[in-house]
């Protein structure tokens, strides 16, 4: 008959007797990263990695569109290696999500040196009874984050006290069962990273047929040639030498765009027992956006300037830190009002809005920024040009580009799903309330 597990109580809950618990100092070094210049920043092919701040994904996790390339002093035990633990020491969101949240090098398979930033510190492992993927996964439970947030002090930027992170005590299983604990969170997250990255070639993909079809106009002609390289006929546009037939519009003229709004705040009963999903700008950081920020009632949409815009929009922030970011969402949805959706019509499909929209929206952004002034409008997006062509190449692009479009959608409910399972499993196991089984490998 399987024992049933006896707990103790501790300063930080209730955990198995056969467990122990200690300071975090007693196994770790913390190295705080470089003191680094931003006229150090230089191009790939001239400096090292710099992982920085935006490589820390809200409440742990690696984002690697956030690497940046430094050519400044490094003190040798700045620079990490894969595998490291890494912590952010600061943090920009209003809901303290980044600091002290955990982030893993990965194996970039880059072969140059590694370092991180003065926002980051290292937790370099010196004892033989922490498995360092275990001390990574227990920085994302609900005590550890708990711990972080509360040692996080300042306004408009967040600082860590460093100092008191030695002092954050921790549980310490047998090896063996920190192991077995990682195996089950580690699974589980390979599969996300998976998902990530066949969302990334299918991306490449959609981005690579765009291109071809839309910006070198080698889209199959009546006789499944490549049309320009083929001969096919270029006129003179505002946009330089375009296909005949083709037209250059204004996307306000084809297509409705929606500005959000924010319910009144004050007004608790928007914000309670809704059934309607609303985003703030930061969720447009999102590759594809599942989930919302709140979830407001019908009688905040009816009475305040956000509108509902269907699944499959492309959605941009207009302001702040998230300027130029382009998503699209997967769910009906409605959004603040630094938050412009356009909606597809019945002759420019979603998927070549998507791909139109986040391939100028740079020149968008040029065009209409200027000195201070870091954020364009709707009349901006709605007097941006868009490239048209005749109806039946958009069909014949949107029809390739539905089923791609499908399975990356398809892909991102599912790391929502498996994040939650994680998530849920997470503070059980770090707690012993779920024991591993033994015949789970190691």
């Amino acid at each position: 008959m399987k024992q049933k597990t006896k707990f103790k109580k501790t300063e930080i809950g209730m955990i198995p007797e056969d467990w122990e618990i200690d300071k975090l100092g007693n196994h770790i070094n913390l190295i705080k990263g470089v003191s680094y210049r931003s006229k150090d920043y230089c191009s790939a092919d001239e400096g090292i990695i710099f992982i920085n701040l935006k490589c820390v994904a809200r409440n742990g996790g690696f984002r690697e569109e956030g690497i940046k390339y430094y050519k400044g002093e490094v003190k040798e035990n700045q620079f990490v290696n894969s595998g490291d633990i890494i912590i952010a020491n600061t943090d920009l969101t209003q809901n303290k999500e980044i600091i002290g949240s955990p982030l893993k090098i990965p194996d970039l398979n880059d072969g140059r040196k590694m370092c991180i930033s003065l926002d980051l510190s290292k937790l370099d492992i010196i004892s033989s009874k922490i498995y360092g993927d275990f001390l990574y996964y227990y920085l994302m439970s609900p005590i550890a984050r708990h711990f972080m947030i509360a040692n996080g002090n300042g306004t408009t930027v967040i600082h860590l006290a460093t100092k008191n992170v030695p002092n954050m005590l921790i549980p310490v299983p047998s090896l063996s069962e920190q192991k077995k604990i990682v195996t089950i969170l580690s699974d589980l997250d390979s599969k996300i990273e998976l998902n990530q990255a066949m969302n990334k070639t299918l991306e490449a993909i959609g981005q690579a047929i765009f291109k071809r079809w839309f910006v070198d106009f080698e889209f199959p002609n009546e006789k499944g040639k490549p049309y320009k390289s083929s001969g096919g006929e270029m006129v003179d546009s505002e946009l330089g030498k375009i296909p005949k037939g083709w037209k250059v519009s204004k996307v306000g003229d084809e297509l409705d765009t929606v500005l959000g709004g924010t319910p009144s705040t004050t007004n608790k009963a928007y914000w309670e027992n809704g059934t309607i999903a609303w985003l703030n700008s930061g969720k447009i950081n999102e590759f594809r956006i599942t989930e919302p920020t709140a979830l407001i009632t019908e009688d905040a949409v009816n009475k305040s300037a956000t509108k509902i815009m269907p699944k499959g929009t492309t959605v941009l922030a207009i302001t702040g830190a998230t300027l130029g970011q382009v998503s699209r969402i997967e769910i009906d949805a409605c959004a603040n009002q630094s938050v412009i959706g356009i909606i597809e019509s019945n002759n420019v499909p979603s998927e070549y809005i998507y791909y139109w929209i986040k391939n100028s929206i740079n020149k968008m952004i040029r065009s209409q920024t200027g000195g201070a002034q870091q954020h364009i409008n709707k009349n901006n997006v709605n007097t941006s040009e868009i490239l048209l062509s005749s109806n039946k190449i958009m069909q014949n692009f949107s029809k390739i580009m539905r089923p791609i479009f499908h399975h990356i959608g398809i892909s991102c409910f599912e790391n929502k799903n498996i994040s939650q399972i994680r998530d849920s499993l997470l503070p059980n196991l770090m707690s012993g309330k779920i024991r591993v089984p033994l015949e789970v490998r190691a």
